[in-house]
């Protein structure tokens, strides 16, 4: 099997398993959304640690230390990256899965719109084109809730500020997601230990079957990620961009199909209009890619390797 195909593979496996998490996390109910998130940053610490431990690399420590902007830079998407789950968690276990399916939808727009108004970059027509139609799906949205749809919004904000963070700091995902999660891992143990003192902790207190699923939510993390990763080593980043849409149809699929959240026609109209604009963000991606590779095969260099 050639190294794409095992690619396509790996990056499948990855948004596949987000895309259930939804009937996952639905499963650590009763417990709430915090005492849920920070569980699983205390098991994703302990999880990679043991990863770390195994392939002998913690050599990065002493490097990232010694580099107190990479450490700020570390500390942000840490922060940003536990708002995105908590928010996510939040919306799971509030019937929102459709919602959060949207956020993740909406993603990529939000990412393009970071590229203009951070990164000041130069958005191509169908770019902006893109981001109107996403904008009038949010306008419609919001008829349709009542009020913003701040679950997809935070989840979309959240995580594409993320994905700005971690491009400019470039570290591997175990060593990312350890250093990330050890952020947020002292705040997480004292909010668990006063749950515990106050007598209000749920953990423990359900089920040994419940209490499994917890611990497994290090697990449940880190191997997405690590899959991921595999993935984006092996495949072209205009194939990784079409797959990135796999976990968000799982989603609002089992929304829809499995918790049985209503769909009502103005909210089908919304995502059609997301839907609309992706469609239009992908095909220009896949253009511009096809048109750089054409550029790139007819430059000397190119012509002239064709020649040995």
């Amino acid at each position: 099997m050639g190294e794409e195909r095992k690619g396509y593979l790996f990056g499948l496996g990855a948004y596949m398993l987000w895309g259930f998490f939804p009937l996952y996390f639905r499963l650590l109910a009763p417990a709430g959304a915090i005492e849920i998130l920070a569980h699983r940053i205390v098991w994703s610490v302990l999880f990679v640690s043991l990863l770390l431990a195994a392939m002998r690399n913690w050599r990065f420590l002493a490097r990232i230390v010694r580099q107190p902007k990479a450490l700020a830079g570390i500390t942000l998407a840490g922060a940003l990256i536990g708002v995105n789950w908590g928010t996510y968690i939040y919306g799971v276990n509030a019937g929102r899965v459709v919602e959060t399916s949207l956020g993740y939808f909406i993603t990529p727009l939000v990412v393009v719109l970071l590229g203009v108004t951070v990164m000041r970059e130069r958005l191509r027509v169908a770019q902006w084109a893109a981001l109107a139609v996403g904008a009038a799906a949010v306008a419609v949205l919001t008829v349709d809730y009542g009020h913003l749809p701040y679950v997809a919004l935070t989840l979309a904000a959240s995580f594409g500020t993320y994905s700005l963070v971690k491009k400019r700091l470039s570290l591997p995902p175990a060593e990312g997601l350890f250093i990330e999660s050890a952020v947020l891992a002292l705040p997480a143990v004292a909010y668990l230990g006063w749950l515990s003192w106050t007598g209000d902790a749920v953990v423990g207190h359900v089920s040994a079957w419940h209490t499994t699923l917890i611990l497994l939510s290090g697990a449940a993390t880190a191997v997405p990620l690590l899959l991921f990763a595999a993935a984006a080593n092996r495949v072209p980043l205009t194939g990784l961009g079409i797959l990135q849409y796999v976990a968000p149809i799982l989603q609002l699929a089992c929304g829809v199909l499995i918790l049985h959240e209503p769909m009502p026609p103005a909210r089908l109209a919304g995502f059609a209009l997301v839907w609309v604009a992706l469609i239009v963000f992908t095909a220009d991606a896949l253009r511009h890619a096809r048109r750089e590779r054409a550029t790139a095969a007819t430059t000397p260099e190119a012509a002239a390797a064709a020649t040995r």
